[in-house]
């Protein structure tokens, strides 16, 4: 079984948390790819049995800029078969716009077919140990879904 984990991240908080999860992965036997979002085509995707996105919410609610074409490309995609996850980094001080392309990077997942292994993680600031632990619940859950 593989992955691929796509990050985009400005204070690398995203980076950390792509990292824990690959770490996971691996601990389940899983073979990972981890790529940044700028470095990225969406076609790469299609390669891997569990896909996972880290974005950062920027502003007012914004997607990463550098990350635009992906996201487009994503939602053009058939991920039928394929398992997706979404974890991020943000900052609880934007309100309701607190880590919110996760939510909007999920929703791509669903237009390209895709099957929700587990549920979103947002997460404020910088991962700590008690993050670490809801991404390894995180990871077990897309392991599993994955059916292996």
């Amino acid at each position: 079984m593989n992955a691929h984990i796509v990050y985009a991240s400005i204070t690398g908080n995203n980076e950390d948390i792509a990292d824990i999860v690959s770490d996971q992965l691996k601990k389940h036997g899983v073979e990972v790819d981890e790529t940044e979002i700028s470095q990225t085509d969406a076609d790469e995707l299609l390669d891997a049995d569990i896909c996972v996105v880290c974005p950062y919410t920027y502003d007012e609610g914004a997607l990463p800029e550098e990350g635009m074409d992906f996201y487009d490309d994503l939602k053009e995609l058939d991920l039928t078969g394929k398992i997706y996850g979404v974890a991020g980094s943000g900052d609880v001080f934007y309100g309701d716009d607190f880590n919110k392309a996760v939510d909007v990077y999920g929703e791509a997942f669903k237009t390209a077919h895709a099957t929700q292994g587990a549920e979103n993680v947002k997460i404020d600031l910088e991962p700590v140990e008690e993050d670490v632990e809801t991404l390894a619940k995180f990871t077990d859950a897309l392991v599993k879904a994955a059916g292996k």
